[in-house]
């Protein structure tokens, strides 16, 4: 919100220099985020007067004219503007002025004729047409009214601060400049005064013309309306127009430029209709029809629907109620009877609404931080008021004012030694009334009690006020204390311990780590062939997305990592070994409760001659890193987005923990990707539980090991994995370590039949181990496989 320092003066008298105002307010709570001079740049401008005109001896387009600017004698100025007459009033620019971007003026001669200066038009100044409705853009700016020799900046009313304040959504009430103002006399200690409106209604009665029903309450709860008869359209006074242009508003003509004026100043909306344009001279505050179409002042169709609040008349809306006005009732020259409308609407459907329709306005920006519903009348008054000083019509006598909102104040206990002791500060009883008063509260000292001003909905109970009164005592004046309690170092936990050592155990690995958005596309859970009935398709829906693309809370990171791995390889990288430590949403069955969030390690690779058993082998090294002991793995082949006969589901002492594998081919050509690529998902969480204690010392062995080969016939079906746990758990202690080192197949085997030859290797710690301490372990070994069917080559 733009605030002019000149209009704020008419209501508190504050005297400082721009800079201290903007720190000072900012100190008290009111952010400012900037100012600025409006007549920055612009010197020894004055208002001239042309006394004479004559034609330049040696230029066809050029004149001289002398202009009393106010000194003992005119001065001369050749100019080669055409829309100035003798009598005229200009902005003339002396010897030495400047003018905003830096233009310096200085005495010349133009074709021999000496010219002390020049003549200004809106553009040079700075200024718009549009702040002064009859200049033009080609031409000088004639004044229609000026003191000769004054202070071009006063004239124009340009001699003014404009301070842009950063409003917070919980203080509506700081939205107009009687608000600020407020702010502005409790920062510096100093009285507001703002005067009440006095309207004296020589109109008509406004029942005659009017009658208003409310059929939303809940988006309505006020609207108060008054008529304004033989009404005269004409421009604002140069007061009101140059008010506006401080903050931001172009002038109009005098009846909307008056709504814009009230609502900067009493932050109150409101709007103005044509009468002749109402329909039965009734106005009914309804939810809008679905499809039913208006056109709004911007001239624009927009279709509406029925969660959407319109003015209407007893044929048509005639406003989106909050938000914008329709051209249908628009104020025009000929509009000879106005309703003036000041309501109060439900902030969050006001947004909505804005929204839906994109048309984000001025007044739907008020409304949405629900304003206060008891300043609708007074802020009509002021504008009826405006109205009979400007003679821009007859106002009615009476009010129509259809009222459904709370009128109970809050009213909250006054725990001043509470407050002290709270904020640390010494303030009286007498001074903390003070302070409260200044910006509205009513204190009573005798009950203890703080009557809450209406327009204050933020503040609810004693931290609020002890709030206001620390920040109008000031943060700068309390003293600051240290204070001692029994903190404990932060430290990580366990399982963040165990979560770092994992990402540092990939990156040793051989992958990059990557972080991708938890919001996601649906159409991914296609793309990784998920069936219609999958869990996983059961996400957490957003309510106000971005798009399709970010539209729901992901219950897999598999479409995630294959996103990023499908952008690498669309950009020429000739291999991409990525993973992510990412979080999943998983719905509840209870809806009311919040979704689980589990961590996944997901691994994704292709290129660079990565292959089914180099991932394995990284996953592997990586788990052995965190001390998981007593992987197996066996094939998986009911995951849907992996390969059927690449895929291997992980586990640890019969705990599934994930599972890796080469793709799908239709997974892969779904991402755009080609070749083979390959995955992993691991729970963190069943990774954490299986890992092991920190590693110790274990000295190297004092005796030697020996080994021995076994080869060993199975069928088909059976898995090595399963042969080298049962070898583990028949050999018993002595058995250091066991892998399968070679498969053979043949016809002499039997149909279905296979060889795995495996290398055992066998220790005692306290002695060398003799062929009759090895005998019995490979025997118990032979004799145990042998009960399930797998026996010893011959």
């Amino acid at each position: 919100m733009n605030v002019s320092y000149r209009w704020l003066k008419e209501y508190t008298p504050v005297d400082a220099a721009d800079k201290v105002v903007a720190h000072e307010l900012n100190m008290t709570g009111t952010e400012i985020k900037g100012f600025r001079r409006m007549d920055e740049g612009i010197s020894n401008v004055v208002v001239g007067k042309i006394l004479s005109i004559e034609q330049h001896p040696n230029a066809d387009k050029l004149v001289v004219c002398m202009v009393d600017v106010g000194q003992s004698e005119p001065t001369q100025i050749v100019t080669g503007a055409k829309n100035m007459k003798e009598g005229d009033l200009v902005p003339v620019a002396l010897h030495k002025s400047t003018l905003p971007g830096g233009v310096k003026i200085e005495r010349g001669k133009l074709r021999g004729v000496v010219s002390n200066g020049m003549f200004c038009g809106v553009e040079e100044l700075g200024l718009t047409v549009n702040d002064y409705p009859d200049a033009i853009s080609d031409g000088l700016l004639i004044l229609k009214e000026g003191v000769v020799g004054r202070d071009i900046r006063e004239q124009l009313g340009i001699d003014d601060t404009v301070f842009e304040a950063d409003i917070m959504t919980n203080r509506p009430d700081c939205l107009s400049m009687i608000g600020v103002a407020r702010e502005a006399a409790g920062t510096f200690r100093l009285p507001l005064t703002v005067n009440k409106p006095v309207v004296k209604g020589e109109g008509e009665s406004a029942e005659k013309y009017l009658k208003v029903t409310i059929k939303d309450k809940d988006l309505c709860p006020r609207y108060s309306a008054r008529i304004v008869t033989d009404v005269t359209i004409a421009p604002s006074p140069m007061w009101m127009v140059e008010r506006l242009r401080a903050c931001g508003i172009r002038s109009i003509n005098n009846i909307v430029d008056i709504t814009n004026y009230v609502m900067m100043e009493y932050g109150q909306p409101m709007h103005a209709f044509d009468y002749a344009c109402l329909d039965g001279g009734h106005i009914t505050v309804r939810r809008a029809n679905d499809g039913e179409i208006m056109k709004t002042l911007d001239d624009q169709d927009r279709a509406l629907d029925g969660e959407m609040l319109v003015i209407a008349d007893d044929k048509k809306p005639v406003a989106v109620a909050g938000v914008m006005g329709g051209a249908n009732s628009e104020i025009t020259d000929e509009t000879k009877t106005v309703v003036f409308e000041s309501a109060n609407f439900f902030g969050a459907s006001i947004r909505h609404t804005a929204k839906k329709l994109g048309m984000r306005t001025e007044a739907s920006a008020h409304f949405e931080k629900n304003i206060d519903p008891q300043m609708t009348l007074e802020a009509l008054d002021r504008a009826c008021q405006l109205v009979e000083e400007l003679g821009a019509g007859k106002v009615s006598p009476d009010v129509i004012d259809e009222d459904y909102s709370d009128k109970t104040k809050r009213t909250i206990p006054l725990s001043a030694d509470w407050i002290r002791h709270y904020i640390n500060v010494s303030i009286s009883d007498e001074e903390m009334k003070a302070l409260l008063e200044r910006v509205g509260f009513e204190v009573d000292l005798t009950d203890g009690t703080v009557t809450v001003p209406s327009f204050r909905s933020d503040v609810e109970n004693k931290y609020d006020l002890s709030e206001e009164v620390a920040r109008f005592y000031g943060y700068d004046n309390i003293p600051s204390f240290s204070f001692s309690a029994d903190v404990k170092s932060g430290g990580l936990t366990e399982e963040q311990i165990f979560e770092r050592d994992l990402r540092i155990g990939l990156r040793a690995v051989g992958f990059s780590e990557i972080e991708t958005y938890s919001f996601v596309s649906p159409k991914g859970f296609d793309k990784i062939l998920l069936p219609e009935d999958s869990a996983k398709r059961n996400c957490l829906k957003i309510k106000n997305p971005l798009g399709e693309d970010t539209s729901v809370m992901r219950t897999t990171s598999l479409p995630s990592m294959l996103e990023v791995l499908a952008s690498n390889y669309n950009n020429r990288i000739p291999s991409a070994h990525l993973y992510e430590v990412a979080t999943v949403y998983i719905k509840d069955e209870d809806e009311t409760k919040l979704p689980a969030e589990p961590k996944v390690v997901t691994i994704g690779a292709y290129g660079d001659g990565i292959d089914f058993y180099d991932l394995k082998g990284r996953i592997e090294e990586m788990l052995a890193a965190l001390n998981v002991a007593n992987i197996s793995v066996r094939p998986c082949k009911t995951n849907p987005s992996y390969h059927p006969g690449r895929t291997a589901e992980l586990s640890v002492d019969g705990r599934v923990i994930g599972v890796f594998g080469q793709l799908h081919p239709m997974t892969v050509k779904n991402f755009e990707l080609a070749g083979e690529v390959y995955a992993a998902e691991l729970s963190l969480a069943d990774l954490f539980a299986v890992s092991g204690n920190t590693k110790g010392y274990a000295p190297l062995p004092k005796f030697p090991a020996v080994t021995r080969d076994l080869a060993l016939v199975c069928d088909e079906a059976v898995l090595s994995g399963d042969i080298e746990a049962k070898i583990r758990t028949l050999a018993g202690d002595v058995l250091e370590d066991v892998r399968a080192f070679d498969v053979y197949r043949s016809a002499a085997l039997g149909e279905g039949k296979k060889s795995i030859a495996y290398a055992l290797t066998l220790r005692d710690a306290e002695k060398t181990l003799q062929d009759s301490d090895i005998d019995p372990v490979i025997s118990a070994i032979l004799t145990g496989l042998e009960a399930d069917g797998i026996t010893l080559r011959k």
